[in-house]
């Protein structure tokens, strides 16, 4: 049997993956383990699920369900078929006003969190990773996090499941005959689950022990307490999927109860003098009624010590230090203080090494818990490279916490694991541990197994905990299933894997697995590659920031790809393959990459894999190209008015032979000259007038740099009464009363993103160096700010320190360049008479204004000037990268989607940016005009006589 032509016959042949390239991509997940697929297929609907289930069992090949991939135990990956489903199963609505949410497994849980936002509501769950993470895996892992604890689990906050089982059958059980139709369509199941509810319910002691163990956060096996917390058979199946990591049937739609998001917060981080004292405050600290207590040691705390965020008081802790992120919450200033109080009796009596800091200024809160949220990948980041990232969730009696992270470390020291850190979800006893651990030798793989079996014996023989609290059992605790839960409880579990799926195809060996050995088997190596993604544990974090996510390859991908290639050429696998991924992966790894760099913040490592890529892209240009490229940046001038000749040129013949007729021509063009050249489009820009507003050196408040792109493209359609961009600031300051000043010599001049971005590196130096000169001459030297129109050419010229010469850094360091939107913002609204146009309207934050932190403030001039202003929940990257866009059409389709059918689907008075580029890309997206934020300001503060 072919098995790729067989899955083409259930499903599309574009969603059925089989080029080595793919199934590299997809064999790995955020765990230690890796197995390379037969196949990657991408289904759409329930009845490709249902087939899918019947060519598994027809062709004895497993099958695996696979969402984010951010599962730390090893659940999302397979040698079998592996189904993703994060592509089309996104679709979210909420109902009854936010009380209830119903989603599909492939939403991001931070979406449904922002789509819930308006209505004061929140998912129970909340992983440290629900920003990447989708609802597949929540469910399927029982994941809470760091505030639910237990009540508001995955378990306790469902409401009901449609599921397909491996027989095919579909089952909704919130239909109104749901139980009678479960019966009748699998009676042998319902049977089944009966007699394994009676086998419990008539242990008493076996009941007692399941009760007693989900008292406490415990994802170890299957979710026993479905048998006694329900009596109906199909109520037990809903809440066995619950936990069941994929092992039982395919979750195809869910309904959450939801959970009061909590306005009011009170938080603050306790530093320790060492983790005992930390650990015997968290029973004081919770019953003060803390509803968040995460724990940090110090080797922890080192790890994200220099980030972003952090606190200068993290740096100079001792030694033996740990501690204590404390979250109160609240809906009422009254209780807000009360918690105040309370917490200011507890902290007296703790043993603190600085006095209590708390904050209840919401963006210092996030800094807070970005420190813990980026903990795992972080320390990953500091392991040494070549080394595994291990992570495991243990749960220990909250009343011996302190000894029994003690005898943990114990462990640490005895196995030879200086370097683990201990972090976790201290108020429910729950406890993450970090180790890096190499697996190039047998002793390394031995050392990890022995240490391993002795958390096993300490968790479960000293202290009767949980070997998994929230992570799911996966490959690497499914040999101790047995051992934490006893004969008796495992072999329930064993029976409902074989009554459910008894040709154990679906998603085999995770949970039950008889080999005593299978948490060391199948381990993921991380050879070491580029210096530009050597950090990388693959978690996946970066993943939802990626243009190209649902077209080609995620940036975690293309490191791993790079990591497969690294493995054959030294040796490690056949030829064939090498070439095969060498030669796909110029397109679906470099030419789709926008190089963006949001995936950089995302990443709490801020890996930024388009520098990777600007790399690879130069290193595959010729010199003589290179050679061109420097000469072109020597005459910027001539080429900005070719570049204008060019759109008259393009406008006029789309006039007579319309855009297909421009992109033959092109497209001939092309193949002459041996040049990829940018498509045409309807929307393309007219080009600008080539002249600069006429403004006065003297008196003026600011040197005014109109980017290349502004001196270029002028109106998009829909413009025909805009003045050019120029004139719009030159206006706005003068209405302000803060002129400003266009160096009469700025043509020619660029900040070099268009050659750094291809990979022209020497003219992109050349060209940015040349920038920062003139910019210092025109500030006469550093006195004004410079004022950039363009968002991408602005963060270039702020972050380029380190492409300039030592005497270009100097000037550099005195300069203050400043983008148009924080101008407006922080310079001229306050010295405007504004009056909001009545109209509603929707923005769209580019890349570089997001990585410059200035989304709020664009918002904030937008909420100014109009009656209401808009970032659309799936606002991301546009993917139109320059010309990126013209030249792979198909990556800002890709990209864009989500949001263009978000902006669509509601009517708005304007649309807003602040790059001409990334408004051309959103407006062949969506179809409407966009424009600089600066028109709506311009438009909002025209006196009578203007208007």
């Amino acid at each position: 049997m072919n098995l790729g032509n067989e899955l083409k016959k259930i499903i599309a042949p574009d969603r059925v993956l089989t080029r080595p390239i793919d199934l590299i991509a997809y064999a790995s997940d955020a765990s230690v383990y890796r197995l390379i697929p037969k196949a990657v297929v991408q289904p759409s609907t329930v009845q490709e699920i249902r087939e899918l289930f019947a060519l598994s069992s027809r062709a004895r090949v497993p099958v695996t369900f696979r969402a984010a991939g951010t599962s730390l135990s090893g659940q999302a990956v397979t040698d079998g078929i592996l189904v993703d489903i994060s592509k089309y199963w996104r679709r979210i609505s909420v109902d009854d006003d936010g009380s209830r949410v119903r989603l599909q497994p492939g939403t991001i849980g931070g979406v449904v969190n922002n789509i819930l936002r308006p209505y004061g509501a929140k998912l129970g769950p909340d992983p440290a990773s629900i920003n990447a993470c989708m609802m597949g895996g929540i469910l399927a892992n029982n994941a809470s996090g760091m505030c639910c604890g237990v009540s508001q689990n995955s378990y306790h906050t469902l409401e009901s499941l449609t599921f397909v089982l491996p027989n095919g059958n579909v089952t909704d059980t919130a239909a109104a005959a749901a139980a009678e139709s479960f019966r009748t369509a699998n009676p042998d199941i319902a049977q089944g689950l009966q007699g394994l509810r009676r086998q419990i319910t008539d242990n008493g002691r076996l009941s007692e022990r399941i009760r007693d163990k989900y008292r406490r956060k415990n994802t170890t096996g299957y979710s026993l307490n479905a048998f006694l917390d329900y009596s109906e058979s199909v109520d037990i199946m809903r809440h066995l999927l619950i936990g069941s990591e994929g092992t039982l049937g395919y979750i195809a739609e869910a309904v959450m109860r939801t959970v009061p998001d909590l306005p009011l917060k009170y938080t603050g981080l306790l530093f320790f003098p060492d983790i005992q004292a930390a650990g015997s405050a968290i029973v004081p600290l919770r019953n003060s009624g803390a509803a968040a207590l995460e724990l940090m040691d110090r080797a922890a705390l080192r790890s994200v010590a220099d980030q972003s965020g952090a606190l200068a008081e993290m740096k100079d802790l001792p030694d033996s230090a740990a501690a204590i992120l404390v979250e109160y919450q609240c809906d009422a200033i009254d209780d807000l203080q009360s918690f105040k109080a309370c917490a200011a009796g507890v902290f007296k009596d703790l043993s603190l090494v600085h006095p209590p800091d708390f904050t209840e200024e919401p963006k210092q809160q996030a800094a807070l818990w970005q420190i813990r949220k980026g903990l795992f990948p972080s320390v990953g980041a500091v392991r040494e490279l070549g080394t595994s990232v291990i992570i495991e969730d243990v749960v220990f009696p909250v009343e011996r916490l302190d000894s029994a992270v003690t005898d943990l470390q114990a462990l640490f020291e005895k196995h030879g694991y200086a370097k683990a850190i201990i972090f976790g979800h201290a108020r429910d006893g729950n406890i993450h541990f970090v180790i890096t651990q190499s697996f190039h030798e047998p002793a390394a793989v031995n050392q990890y197994d022995m240490f391993i079996r002795d958390v096993v014996s300490l968790v479960v023989d000293k202290y009767d905990g949980a070997i998994k609290a929230e992570h799911g059992t996966g490959r690497n605790m499914a040999p101790f299933v047995e051992t934490e839960w006893g004969a008796d409880a495992y072999a329930i579990m064993k029976s409902l894997k074989s009554l459910i799926d008894p040709d154990n195809l679906l998603n085999p060996d995770v949970i039950v697995n008889s080999d005593p050995n299978a948490h060391i088997k199948n381990l993921k190596s991380l050879p070491t590659v580029d210096p530009e993604s050597d950090t990388c544990i693959e978690c996946g974090f970066c993943e939802p920031k990626c243009p190209s996510r649902d077209l080609t390859l995620t940036p975690r991908q293309r490191i791993v790809v790079r990591r497969e290639i690294a493995r054959l050429r030294a040796g490690n696998g056949d030829d064939a393959r090498l070439r095969s991924l060498m030669d796909d992966y110029a397109y679906d790894g470099v030419e789709t990459c926008a190089a963006d760099g949001l995936c950089a913040t995302a990443c709490p490592v801020r890996i930024d894999t388009g520098l990777l890529v600007k790399r690879l892209r130069k290193e595959a240009i010729s010199d003589a190209a290179q050679r061109r490229a420097v000469r072109i940046a020597g005459r910027l001038g001539l080429w900005e008015r070719l570049a204008r000749a060019g759109l008259r040129l393009g406008h006029l013949t789309n006039r007579f032979l319309g855009a297909r007729g421009v992109n033959a021509g092109l497209k001939l063009l092309g193949a002459v000259t041996g040049t990829r050249l940018p498509q045409w489009s309807e929307a393309m820009p007219t080009a600008a007038p080539g002249r600069i507003p006429s403004t006065s050196y003297e008196g003026a408040a600011a040197v005014y740099f109109p980017s290349c792109v502004a001196r270029v493209m002028g109106k998009l359609p829909g413009e025909a009464a805009a003045q050019p961009l120029a004139d719009t600031l030159v206006t706005l300051g003068e209405r302000a009363g803060k002129p400003l000043w266009i160096p009469p010599a700025c043509a020619g001049h660029c900040c070099g993103v268009p050659f750094s971005s291809k990979g022209y590196r020497a003219a992109y130096e050349q060209t940015v160096n040349d920038m920062i000169a003139a910019l210092w001459e025109w500030s006469d030297s550093g006195r004004m700010p410079v004022v950039i129109d363009t968002s991408p050419c602005t963060y270039t010229l702020n972050s380029c320190r380190d492409d300039l010469t030592p005497a270009n850094q100097k000037l550099h360091d005195a300069l203050e360049i400043t983008d148009s939107v924080a101008f407006v913002h922080d310079h001229l609204l306050g010295s405007l008479q504004v009056t909001s146009v009545d109209a509603d309207v929707v923005l769209h934050p580019v890349c570089s204004l997001v990585k410059m932190d200035l989304t709020e403030k664009l918002l904030a001039v937008a909420k100014r000037c109009a009656r209401t202003a808009t970032i659309p929940i799936h606002a991301g990257c546009c993917g139109f990268a320059g010309d990126r866009g013209l030249l792979f059409p198909e990556l800002t389709r890709s990209a864009t989607k989500a949001e263009a059918e978000e902006v669509r689907s509601c009517s708005y008075g304007g649309y807003y940016s602040s790059s001409r580029t990334c408004e051309l890309g959103m407006t062949i997206a969506t179809g409407e005009t966009y424009q600089s934020i600066l028109y709506l300001v311009e438009r909002a503060t025209r006196d009578d006589r203007e208007k």
